[in-house]
């Protein structure tokens, strides 16, 4: 088993507060995973561009929490977070070789902060919706 998070010394790119690039719709660029993530909760065009503009997923994750949400987030949520880290994922070969080189471990989002709908808590409680997702992901890649 594999425990990530934004703060893992080795497996902290698994996170999408990690920096890299991410193309979004129309060819835009965005700084990390959390930052197309967060975008995808508002139709807003300033929400999305304010965003955009975050200094880091933090930051964006941050702004995020203010936007005018979509009417149909929490029904679509879970496709727009496989879409964006199929993105992050495709669109950097150096991440998909270490996604692929984890084998066939499980992974899992360790969220001792509670969140128990993307991770698992400090006593091992949660969905680990990201972890299903990466895992998801990477059986994919290697077809």
């Amino acid at each position: 088993m594999i425990l990530f998070n934004s703060k893992s010394a080795t497996y902290k790119w698994l996170s999408n507060m990690f920096a890299c690039d991410v193309p979004g719709s129309g060819g835009r660029i965005w700084g990390s995973s959390e930052h197309l993530f967060q975008a995808c909760k508002t139709t807003d065009k300033r929400e999305r561009d304010r965003i955009h503009a975050a200094r880091n997923g933090f930051e964006a994750k941050k702004r995020g929490r203010y936007v005018t949400l979509r009417p149909d987030w929490d029904q679509k949520k879970l496709g727009f977070m496989k879409a964006v880290v199929r993105q992050k994922f495709t669109h950097n070969p150096e991440l998909k070789e270490k996604l692929l080189a984890t084998g066939e471990e499980e992974l899992v989002e360790y969220a001792p902060w509670g969140d128990r709908f993307w991770g698992v808590d400090s006593e091992g409680h949660g969905k680990n919706h990201m972890g299903k997702i990466l895992m998801e992901l990477r059986a994919e890649l290697r077809q």
